[in-house]
C-alpha cells in the first residue's frame, strides 16, 4: 500500500475551474502600457542581450510582474498577461519587449546548445513535405521538429524554471495552448493507480539535447520540502530507447506514461492565444502542449510566438540528484538551460 498522500496547494487546479474563474489572467492597463512604451524608448536600438533590468525601468508594471512571479511559484503556477501592444512594434523590438519584461522575472537561459536565447516558435517546414516527419526513417520525431511544425505538441515541460511565450501573431486555425497542473495529475494518479505513481517517482532514462553524455536518468516526479517538481517529455524518453545500452522500458513504465498523458488531457485547460498575450508557466508544476494548426501565409495569418526561458530568484528547492538535469538544486540558484561548449547555461552572470 502506498504511503504517499495527496498534495494540497493552489497549484492543484482543474482546467474547467480555471477557465470559469479566469484567475490566472492579468490584464495590462493604460498606466502599465505607458511605462512599457517609455522603457522601450530607452532601449531602442540596443542589442537585446545588453539590456538590463535597470535599462528597462517599470513602476506599476513591475509590481504586476512581481505579483505574477509570486503566483507562479506559490500559487497557480500558470499566468497570462494579456493586452501587450505588440502591433506597435516590429519583430526586433518585440524581442526587446520580451527580454525587458523578462529581466523583471529572472535570468534568461540558453534554449539549445547553439546559443538560442529567444526562440521563435513558428512553422519552419512550410516548404517541406511532409511537414511533420522524423529526421530518419524509423526514428522518433524530435522535440524541435514537433515545436517548429504545424503539428500538435504533447504535454511536456521545458528546461528552465519558467517558460514565457509572447504571442505575436495567430494562425488561421488551431494552435490552441493546452495547460495542465502536474500537481493535479500527481493526485489523480495516486487516487487511481498508486502503483504507477511509484514508478513515475523512480528513474526514467532520457535523451539529452546538448553535446556530451547522450542520456541521463531522472524521475518524472520529485518532492522536496513538500513541493513538487516534474520533468517530463515523452519524446526524450522515447529517443533514449533508440540508443544501445539504455535499459528497455517495462510495460508498467509505459502504462504509467500512458496514464499521465490520459489524465493530463482530462484535467487541462484549452486556452487560445491572442496577439499580445504573454503566457508564463512554472515548469516544475505545469505541463503545456498545443493543438495542430493551419497557417495562411497569403492572408497574413501565420502563427508566431517568441519564447524565453528564465531562471528565477524565488525558485523552489529540488531533490538531491536532480542537478543531473538542472545543474543546481538550491532554491534561487541559477539553473536550467542548455549548457554551451564553455559550460555556461546563461549569457548573463547574475539575475536581473
Amino acid at each position: 500500500m502506498s504511503t504517499r498522500t495527496p498534495l494540497h496547494s493552489r497549484t492543484a487546479w482543474y482546467g474547467k475551474d480555471l477557465a470559469r474563474s479566469d484567475a490566472w489572467v492579468r490584464r495590462v492597463g493604460a498606466r502599465e502600457l505607458a511605462e512599457i512604451d517609455a522603457a522601450m524608448a530607452r532601449v531602442a536600438g540596443m542589442p537585446v542581450l545588453e539590456i538590463t533590468k535597470a535599462d528597462f525601468p517599470l513602476g506599476a508594471a513591475a509590481d504586476l510582474l512581481a505579483e505574477i512571479a509570486e503566483e507562479l511559484e506559490d500559487g497557480l503556477g500558470a499566468m497570462r498577461l494579456a493586452g501587450l501592444a505588440v502591433a506597435r512594434y516590429g519583430e526586433a523590438d518585440l524581442k526587446r519587449l520580451l527580454w525587458g519584461l523578462g529581466t523583471h522575472l529572472g535570468t534568461a537561459m540558453y534554449q539549445n546548445a547553439y546559443g538560442e536565447i529567444i526562440g521563435e516558435v513558428r512553422d519552419e517546414t512550410r516548404d517541406a513535405q511532409p511537414s511533420f516527419a522524423p529526421s530518419e526513417p524509423g526514428k522518433v520525431v524530435s522535440s524541435r521538429q514537433r515545436t517548429r511544425s504545424t503539428g500538435p505538441l504533447r504535454f511536456h515541460t521545458d528546461g528552465a524554471d519558467l517558460i514565457a511565450l509572447l504571442c505575436v501573431n495567430n494562425s488561421k486555425a488551431g494552435g490552441v495552448s493546452k495547460l495542465a497542473s502536474a500537481v493535479t495529475i500527481y493526485n489523480e494518479i495516486l487516487k487511481r493507480r498508486p502503483d504507477l505513481l511509484e514508478l513515475l517517482c523512480q528513474d526514467y532514462w532520457r535523451m539529452r539535447t546538448e553535446p556530451g553524455n547522450p542520456v541521463y536518468k531522472l524521475p518524472v516526479f520529485g518532492l522536496e520540502n513538500g513541493k513538487l517538481t516534474t520533468q517530463y517529455s515523452r519524446t526524450f524518453v522515447e529517443q533514449a530507447q533508440e540508443l544501445p545500452g539504455v535499459p528497455r522500458l517495462t510495460a508498467a513504465q509505459n502504462e504509467a506514461l500512458d496514464l499521465l498523458a490520459e489524465v493530463a488531457e482530462e484535467v487541462c485547460i484549452h486556452a487560445p492565444f491572442m496577439p499580445g498575450d504573454l503566457q508564463i508557466l512554472n515548469n516544475h508544476v505545469i505541463y503545456h502542449g498545443r493543438t495542430a494548426y493551419e497557417d495562411d501565409a497569403k492572408g497574413g495569418e501565420t502563427r508566431l510566438l517568441y519564447r524565453l526561458w528564465l531562471s528565477t530568484p524565488n525558485s523552489r528547492p529540488l531533490p538531491e540528484g536532480f542537478d543531473v538535469h538542472w545543474g543546481a538544486v538550491a532554491p534561487g540558484a541559477l539553473r536550467g538551460g542548455i549548457p554551451q561548449r564553455n559550460g555556461q547555461r546563461s549569457p548573463l552572470v547574475a539575475i536581473g
